[in-house]
């Protein structure tokens, strides 16, 4: 919506003299639909600061990494944006990946109250919930693709993978761990009769469960906690037995991956929950087969890096990108202009009757039917007004940016009971 609103506001004022133009944000790059702010670049520093102090740096070494990042930070948020756009040109969804790591970061939090974990994504990341949900998807959605278009071409031999693992087995030590999904059946303000029913319901769902149902479909249409419902009830990965609630640890850790757990009656949040183990892993040596793709990964990454630059050269030369003077991407493709042109310096581009005469033409020889030759529109050159908005003048006001409709107000989603009393 803020990108939306900046284009909108170029495009309005295109023919405004200097003086009656307001900055509202610097734009630093255009990279074919999309833009970079100086907003962008300033919270990826704030960003890498919050990340640096939770991992306990030196003022010393953050110092150094800041300076580090800031210098290939509009390299960064170009290549992430070239990514991203080549992922939705393939079609790629990642929608479920980013629940399920905004799922875990909630159970990390420890806040199973939405406003409150919200609060301490602000605090921790210096953004929305919303925002950190896009970027999160955009990440993702840039892994993704770099996985399909470079990691995919990069084989490496079973044989060294398995001579890989023995001789880094003590990298490859695990704790006691568990992925969990789960269905909640809240009997918050229900009657006694009412609980009774949500008893029968869950004892039912773990049967359907039991017998080949998918445990994803249930959660989805039966689960009352909306957070982990929308995710076919996946709780995130992985959970130490610290992670969960006494009572709810003692069931997890004592069955093995695929089983579906009796109704659990809770106390608070009140209902029955039913767990599904998705994988367990005992404390102690893992196995090759546990941490095959883990050794494939570490054994390409070398490679990974110059490919990947490969790749975002290639979509660089491919791009309509323009920097503005006074910022540098240190991943430019060799010779490609990325001049920047403001959009109040850009003239409509002109046609004469001979060329309008002559396409027409063109069009009716071969393209539409005799007799319903369309009207021919001049060329737009990127960024620049359209010869409509020429011809009038700029309204006095600005039209407000698009909004969306109102919705009605959602119930708060109900507490995630595997996490310890403490966190509710």
């Amino acid at each position: 919506m803020f990108r939306r609103f900046v284009v909108l506001i170029a495009a309005t004022l295109a023919y405004a003299s200097a003086a009656e133009i307001k900055v509202v944000e610097e734009i630093a790059a255009k990279v074919n639909g999309d833009i970079v702010t100086k907003s962008d670049l300033d919270g990826l520093r704030v960003e890498t600061e919050n990340e640096l102090k939770q991992k306990g740096a030196t003022p010393a070494q953050m110092a150094q990494i800041i300076e580090k990042t800031m210098t290939d930070a509009l390299r960064d948020k170009i290549d992430e944006l070239l990514l991203v756009q080549r992922g939705k040109d393939l079609n790629i969804s990642v929608d479920s990946d980013a629940t399920r790591e905004l799922a875990r970061l909630q159970v990390q939090s420890r806040l199973s109250d939405a406003d409150k974990f919200a609060d301490w994504i602000r605090e921790q990341y210096g953004v929305s919930l919303e925002e950190y949900k896009q970027r999160t998807k955009d990440k993702l959605m840039a892994e993704r693709v770099v996985s399909e278009e470079v990691g995919s071409r990069i084989f490496i031999p079973e044989d060294d993978m398995k001579k890989y693992y023995e001789a880094h087995k003590d990298k490859y030590v695990r704790e006691d761990q568990v992925f969990l999904s789960q269905i909640l059946l809240s009997t918050d303000g229900k009657s006694a009769e009412q609980v009774a029913s949500a008893e029968v319901k869950a004892k039912d769902l773990v049967k359907r469960a039991r017998a080949g149902e998918k445990f994803t479909d249930l959660a989805a249409a039966n689960s009352d906690d909306p957070e982990t419902a929308k995710n076919g009830g996946y709780l995130g990965s992985p959970l130490k037995r610290e992670d969960l609630r006494p009572e709810i640890a003692e069931v997890a850790f004592a069955h093995q991956r695929g089983y579906v757990t009796d109704p659990i009656k809770l106390t608070n949040p009140s209902g029955f929950l039913v767990l599904k183990v998705e994988e367990r892993y005992e404390a102690g040596q893992a196995t090759f087969e546990e941490v095959r793709d883990e050794i494939q990964n570490a054994m390409a990454e070398p490679q990974m890096g110059p490919r990947v630059r490969v790749l975002l050269t290639k979509l660089r030369k491919e791009a309509f990108l323009e920097i503005r003077e006074g910022y540098v991407d240190s991943g430019a493709a060799p010779g490609q202009d990325t001049t920047w042109h403001d959009v109040a310096e850009i003239k409509p581009q002109t046609t004469t009757k001979e060329e309008v005469a002559s396409r027409q033409k063109k069009k009716f020889m071969g393209l539409i039917p005799y007799g319903k030759a369309a009207p021919y529109k001049p060329p737009v050159v990127p960024g620049a007004a359209s010869p409509d908005q020429t011809a009038k003048p700029a309204p006095d006001s600005q039209p407000a940016p698009d909004s969306p409709p109102a919705q009605d107000s959602q119930p708060a989603p109900a507490p995630s009971p595997v996490l310890p009393p403490a966190a509710l």
